[in-house]
């Protein structure tokens, strides 16, 4: 699951940034597939570090409601 959610959120952020920095054009194709590796090299173990964190405070939220 982490691998598959951080390979998603880092295509859609890093689509979204590039487009915001170069627009649609040439130059889009040629930035985002590095922007795209970088992102995800970077949140893949950030996410593994953080999910366990994030599941004992769902698990506390979720307790108290």
């Amino acid at each position: 699951m982490p691998l598959i959610l951080s390979v998603l959120m880092t295509c859609v952020v890093s689509m979204i940034s590039t487009i915001r920095g170069v627009g649609w054009g040439q130059s889009f194709m040629a930035v985002w597939p590095s922007a795209w590796a970088l992102s995800w090299v970077v949140a893949f173990p950030v996410l593994l570090v953080v999910l366990p964190i994030v599941r004992r405070l769902t698990a506390l939220v979720v307790r108290a409601a």
